[in-house]
């Protein structure tokens, strides 16, 4: 079922939910949060030409310069209900720039559109570092769907892997904001608990599903290299082949689990 709360309209656009603790604030909230999704859907997103290319860059952080406001092409991710947002900066660590993630009881990410065929460009490649996990955290649970580090995967809408009744939803979300939301999203997380390897819905929506590929304590303070398959997660996931890649984040969230975390996100790339 497709429910667009303040959390998964967010997060099913382009990259997280966020859940608020007043009920009375929802209805404004999903405004807010549907509006922006609108924003980023009608704006121009980067179409990439790779007929040529084996790989696809789309987080050249180490690229960037020290002291930088954002990286080239990715833009901010904040939700207006929560004031408190995770700070992003470009940092030099092991003299390559990355990309730092600060969070305190805070919500926020840094996105970037694009399009890719994730049937060309089925592996994802990416590294990151965590100073600590949260002990709270719970990839099952609401009050735990916090991470140090998480990389976000939303898919472009596609009528023709819907069920009649979710193509009614859709449309109606269309007929209301005049633009479809993406179909789906994948997001590949590093846990507190949950074994590596773990696959379940996220708990706001089961449009998004959540993969371990990191889980507890035991590679603190190092690189980590990750290769994936989103091709093949994608069809584990949804029972069917991925429609286009519409976008791609990376987020450090502890409002839910009220604790703190710090990351540290390097290069991300697609390739055949």
């Amino acid at each position: 079922m497709i429910r667009f709360n303040e959390r998964d309209s967010f997060r099913s656009q382009c990259i997280t939910h966020r859940n608020m603790n007043s009920k009375n604030s929802s209805s404004q909230v999903i405004l807010t949060l549907i509006s922006v999704l609108i924003y980023h859907l009608l704006v121009p997103s980067l179409m990439i030409d790779a007929q040529s290319q084996t790989f696809i860059d789309v987080g050249k952080f180490s690229a960037a310069t020290v002291g930088d406001t954002l990286p080239a092409d990715w833009k901010p991710l904040t939700f207006r209900k929560i004031e408190r947002h995770t700070t992003y900066n470009l940092v030099k660590d092991n003299d390559t720039v990355v990309v730092k993630a600060v969070s305190a009881a805070s919500a926020s990410g840094l996105i970037r559109e694009t399009k890719i065929n994730p049937k060309e460009y089925p592996i994802v490649q990416w590294r990151w570092k965590i100073e600590n996990i949260l002990k709270k955290g719970d990839v099952r649970k609401k009050e735990g769907d916090d991470y140090p580090a998480r990389i976000y995967i939303t898919f472009q809408y596609d009528p023709s892997k819907l069920s009649f009744f979710e193509k009614k939803k859709y449309q109606a979300i269309k007929l209301l904001y005049g633009e479809y939301p993406p179909l789906a999203a994948i997001n590949y997380i590093w846990e507190s608990t949950a074994p590596v390897g773990t696959m379940v819905p996220n708990p706001y929506t089961d449009r998004v599903m959540m993969f371990v590929v990191e889980s507890g304590p035991s590679k603190l303070n190092q690189w980590v290299n990750e290769e994936i398959n989103i091709f093949e997660d994608y069809k584990k996931a949804f029972g069917q082949e991925p429609p286009m890649i519409s976008g791609i984040a990376i987020m450090t969230d502890t409002d839910n689990t009220g604790e703190s975390a710090t990351a540290y996100y390097g290069d991300i790339l697609f390739k055949k």
